[in-house]
């Protein structure tokens, strides 16, 4: 995982919800926005680290990095 610091354009607070919430509230999201806009998906569910990459690839978008916070994960995806 890198150090680069990602300025997201939107912050999903994801933080307490279990599998499969952060990937849809991120889904949702994305929906929402327009294309080239980085959203920074905050998450504690481990499984997100795998589905968030798995869906982001499949989807057309762009996963640009995952930071491990000790607590929580910052998952950055860019939209397409």
């Amino acid at each position: 995982m890198s150090e680069t610091e990602i300025e997201p354009d939107v912050t999903i607070d994801a933080r307490g919800a279990t599998c499969p919430g952060p990937l849809m509230d991120l889904i949702g999201k994305i929906k929402s926005v327009d294309s080239g806009t980085v959203v920074e998906l905050q998450t504690e569910d481990s499984g997100s680290k795998k589905d968030v990459p798995e869906w982001v690839d499949k989807a057309g978008h762009e996963h640009l990095d995952t930071v491990d916070h000790d607590d929580y994960w910052s998952l950055y995806v860019k939209k397409a």
